[in-house]
């Protein structure tokens, strides 16, 4: 080391060292302003673009020192002479003939007070993204940004960007030792300014630049820096919408969800994505006109691959710059919430990407995920596990998934791969795994993430939902925590959708010999909250569309499909369809593509699109089709067992008893004078058939009107004689007019 003579060196040649290697862990014990209290003052700064600095007396605005070089790397330092009481100062930087005035950085306090930090260390800072990030605010009256990030292992960690020229020895962090957590405010600095934390690991290593955990807005994939923006700024004006949303999404509500991926739902003419703004104006009308009750977005939480569809996400708490800023994405859904449609997401708590720039290895330690692979490393995605184990962690995520509710307004948390933090030997051989403590393969640690972020969501956002995307049959997963459950709102029910798809995939002549596949569901179709999804994972690897899956000739795939959405929309549970199913989109979801709009043009793709829009309203509009989706009562076999004709008949009622009564026949042969017991005579209705030539089919039906007959059947005191169209799904209601 080279220093400059002075009388009295104002910092130890070790951490002078320290300072210019970008090795020192703890700076605001050589920076700024030391001594006082009677000792004598000394200021010392490390700023390598500037050839001379003067320190300013704010107070008097004269010149109370001029600080020496005494490093050729930009080490400044000097003793004020008659200074021994601390004093509000200023930097005056000079370099050739230019001079500028800055704030020192660290002549400021602390950016975490006490109880945040007690809170972080509990593992109980629920609103932890209000502290951690980067936020621009005032501190002492002056303007910049203060920056946390929590990193207990590291050795040092800075906050670098343009505004220093990427380099980590200009603005180290103080630590805050009970957190782990370091904290730094950059006065001057302002909304809009590419930032990452260069961290010197555990280990002395130089990691990887990071960007920030907690950034709310990051650059555009498939660049990866952090942007500064501070907590989403918005003006909200859906209050309407939120004083009626528990109604809206309670087990007796109607639930119409279209599942959606906003890069490919619809694109501009050049084939580049629209902006939140664009699509809302296209999505609004079409959703309205289908009578759809909510969207679920694909993750809309910032994510470095788009093939990934936002299954692999990096900025928990940052809407995808693709399509925006944070109060653009926060400006579509206030839209959608005027416009009377729920706003879910799918949230992806159960892994995260192993990219560099991301948590992995956050401070040169196995931080965010498991030191052993068996627990850490998911092999299906080549992703990596949160440790639900560590405090930290699990406030990490449970703070993800309130601020979403809490800041944009979502109304519902879709939870991702439910399946794979349950269960310990998940996609695993043996050998592979590691038992929990009482030898068994469930993950405690993740079970008890589960519950705390279902409790919190519950308590602190009433009227707000969760759901499970789990795949087993694991017990009760939409039940009270109170009665064992895990607390969720909704589970999917993937069990029958596999199996109803199956049959569909039959060829009608074969369906007599699957005809459990259909019935099984009622089976279970109360153990769980349940919506039906005709979701993203159906319509891709592979698996064709849901046209293509449908066997026979054009005419025949599309009376399947419609036949097989009729019976879907009178069954038990809340809906979901994926984007393009509801117009018969023909090959297999493409992430990089629009949807097939101009096959709107063809009668049987628009006819499939007004059957969708049709049964929307039905669902709606007739209590006996939802108030009882959840309830055992509301739903009831007037005869499951006609295998020969492939036939299908089911009652659903709601709370004040009145019935509507289906009827399926899945082969396309038309079934002539078929009876069908019913609740009670008189005058019934024909209120939908799926082959009604307004839906492309070949209008064989009942006239609108029927009467029934005093003649008992199917243990029911009355029935009808109903003409069952060839793959088609009929409903028919009690005539009250």
């Amino acid at each position: 080391m080279n220093v400059a003579n002075t009388e009295r060196p104002a910092a130890y040649p070790a951490d002078i060292d320290a300072i210019v290697a970008g090795q020192h862990g703890n700076p605001f014990v050589v920076l700024g302003m030391q001594g006082g209290d009677g000792q004598p003052v000394a200021v010392n700064a490390f700023a390598p673009q500037a050839t001379e600095i003067e320190v300013l007396d704010r107070k008097s605005g004269k010149v109370a020192g001029t600080l020496s070089r005494i490093h050729p790397e930009g080490f400044f330092s000097a003793v004020l002479e008659g200074r021994k009481e601390r004093f509000d100062y200023r930097l005056r930087m000079k370099s050739g003939d230019q001079s500028w005035e800055i704030e020192d950085p660290y002549r400021f306090p602390p950016v975490l007070g006490e109880l945040d930090e007690y809170l972080l260390g509990e593992g109980r800072h629920h609103d932890q993204y209000q502290k951690l990030g980067a936020h621009p605010r005032a501190m002492e009256g002056v303007e910049g940004v203060a920056f946390a990030v929590w990193a207990p292992n590291a050795r040092r960690v800075s906050v670098v960007g343009e505004f220093n020229a990427w380099d980590g020895r200009r603005h180290p962090m103080r630590k805050r030792l009970g957190a782990g957590v370091w904290e730094l405010f950059i006065p001057g600095l302002k909304r809009g300014e590419v930032y990452k934390y260069e961290i010197i690991g555990a280990h002395g290593e130089r990691l990887p630049l990071k960007a920030d955990p907690f950034s709310f807005y990051q650059e555009v994939a498939p660049a990866t820096a952090s942007i500064v923006h501070g907590l989403p700024e918005y003006d909200w004006k859906d209050q309407d919408w939120l004083d009626q949303r528990q109604q809206r999404q309670a087990l007796d509500a109607p639930m119409a969800i279209y599942e959606m991926h906003l890069g490919s739902w619809r694109t501009a003419g050049d084939g580049t994505p629209l902006n939140y703004d664009a699509i809302a104006d296209h999505l609004i009308p079409y959703l309205k006109d289908l009578a759809f009750t909510h969207v679920e977005l694909m993750p809309v939480t910032e994510h470095p691959f788009a093939g990934s569809w936002g299954y692999q996400p990096i900025g928990m708490f940052a809407p995808t710059s693709r399509f925006g800023t944070p109060e653009a994405f926060a400006g579509f859904v206030d839209r959608l919430h005027q416009a009377g449609l729920g706003v879910i997401i799918d949230w992806v708590p159960a892994h995260f990407p192993s990219d560099a720039h991301g948590l992995v290895r956050f401070d040169g330690t196995a931080l965010y995920e498991h030191e052993d692979p068996r627990l850490g490393f998911h092999q299906d995605w080549n992703t990596l596990i949160y440790n639900f184990g560590r405090n930290e962690v699990l406030n990490f995520l449970v703070a993800s998934g309130l601020f979403w509710l809490d800041r944009y307004h979502i109304d519902a948390l879709r939870v991702d791969a439910v399946a794979s933090m349950l269960y310990l030997d998940y996609s695993r051989k043996a050998g592979e795994w590691i038992p929990n403590k009482h030898g068994g393969n469930e993950n405690l640690e993740a079970i008890e993430f589960i519950k705390r972020t279902n409790e919190l969501v519950y308590e602190r956002h009433p009227g707000t939902q969760t759901i499970a995307e789990e795949s087993t049959a694991w017990p009760q997963v939409s039940r009270p925590i109170y009665n064992g459950g895990l607390g969720y709102g909704y589970k999917w029910n993937m069990g029958w959708m596999h199996d109803t798809l199956s049959y569909m995939q039959e060829d009608p002549i074969n369906r007599r010999y699957h005809h459990h596949k259909m019935t099984f569901g009622i089976h279970y179709g109360f153990s769980e909250n349940f919506v039906l999804p005709l979701s993203h994972d159906e319509v891709v690897h592979g698996k064709g569309s849901m046209l293509g899956k449908m066997p026979g000739d054009r005419w025949q795939k599309f009376a399947n499909l419609r036949a097989y959405y009729g019976f879907m929309w009178t069954h038990p549970g809340k809906k979901l369809l994926f984007m393009g199913g509801e117009f018969g989109q023909e090959r297999e979801w493409n992430h990089d593509q629009s949807l097939d709009w101009h096959l709107l043009d063809d009668p049987l793709h628009d006819g499939l699109r007004k059957l969708i829009g049709d049964l929307n309203r039905l669902y709606q509009n007739t209590p006996a089709l939802h108030e009882l989706d959840c309830d055992p009562s509301g739903f009831e076999w007037i005869e499951h067992n006609d295998a020969d004709n492939s036939v299908f008949l089911f009652t659903r009622k709601g709370k004040d008893g009145k019935p509507v009564v289906v009827a399926c026949n899945m082969t396309p042969v038309v079934r002539s004078d078929y009876q069908v017991g019913v609740p009670h005579g008189g005058r019934w209705r024909e209120i939908l058939n799926t082959d009604a030539d307004i839906y492309g089919g070949s209008n064989v039906g009942n006239g609108g009107h029927l009467n029934a007959l005093d003649e008992p059947w199917h243990g029911r005191p009355a029935s009808l004689r109903l003409t069952l169209p060839p793959l088609g799904t009929l409903v028919v209601a009690p005539d009250e007019s």
